[in-house]
C-alpha cells in the first residue's frame, strides 16, 4: 500500500476545440513528497501537426515520444506521404503494448490535425487506444475532470479552450502536490501550431 506514494505524479490534458486540438501539463516531477524537478517538458511537438503529451515517468515519456518520431519519419520515407493523427496514436499503441510484459510507466495522449479534422487520443501504459473529445490523465486527473466535464462545449474557440485548460490545470495544481510549477501549452490549428508557457505556483 505504500508503494503507491513513490509513483510519480502529473497533471496533462487535452482538448479538441472547433479548429484544432491543445494539449497541456505542469511542470512538476516529483518522486513521493519528494520534489525532483521543477522544470520538466512533457508536452512534446512531433510534427508541425501532431503532438503529444504523457503523464508517469520522464524517462519513459521521452523514450517513447523518440520511438514515435523516428518511426514516423521511416513511414514518411516508405509511403512519401504524412502521418495522419491515428496512425502515430496507433503506432505509439504498438510501441507500448510490445513492451506489455515490462511496460513503459506513462499515461499519453496523442493529438492533431488531419485531413479528417482534429482529434484527440488517449493511451494507457498497455496500448489501448480510445478517441475521445477531451480527457486528462495523472495524478491530478480526478480534479481537472471535473472542470472539463461542467465546461467543455463541442465546437468552443480557441481562446476560450485555452481558458478552460488552463482553469483545469489550476484547479489540479492548487490541490494535488505532484502538481504545479507552470504550465506548458501546445496548440495546433487547421493553419499553424504554437508552444507557450505560463508561470504558475
Amino acid at each position: 500500500m505504500a508503494s503507491r506514494y513513490f509513483i510519480p505524479g502529473a497533471t496533462t490534458i487535452g482538448v479538441v476545440f472547433k479548429d484544432g486540438v491543445i494539449l497541456a501539463s505542469e511542470k512538476r516531477y516529483a518522486y513521493g513528497y519528494f520534489v525532483l524537478s521543477r522544470s520538466v517538458k512533457k508536452v512534446f511537438k512531433i510534427t508541425d501537426t501532431i503532438g503529444a503529451a504523457c503523464a508517469g515517468l520522464v524517462s519513459d515519456m521521452q523514450s517513447i515520444i523518440q520511438e514515435v518520431r523516428a518511426n514516423m519519419k521511416l513511414h514518411e520515407f516508405e509511403t512519401g506521404r504524412p502521418c495522419s493523427v491515428r496512425a502515430v496514436a496507433k503506432l505509439t499503441s504498438q510501441l507500448l503494448f510490445y513492451r506489455r510484459l515490462f511496460p513503459l510507466l506513462t499515461q499519453t495522449l496523442v493529438a492533431g490535425v488531419d485531413d479528417e479534422g482534429p482529434s484527440l487520443y488517449v493511451l494507457d501504459p498497455l496500448g489501448s487506444v480510445i478517441k475521445d473529445d477531451y480527457a486528462v490523465v495523472g495524478s491530478g486527473s480526478e480534479i481537472s475532470i471535473g472542470v472539463l466535464e461542467a465546461e467543455y462545449k463541442p465546437g468552443m474557440s480557441v481562446e476560450d479552450s485555452r481558458n478552460l485548460v488552463v482553469k483545469s490545470m489550476r484547479a489540479a495544481m492548487a490541490r494535488d502536490a505532484a502538481s504545479g510549477d507552470g504550465i506548458d501549452i501546445l496548440t495546433i490549428t487547421t493553419e499553424k501550431s504554437w508552444e507557450e508557457y505560463i508561470p504558475v505556483r
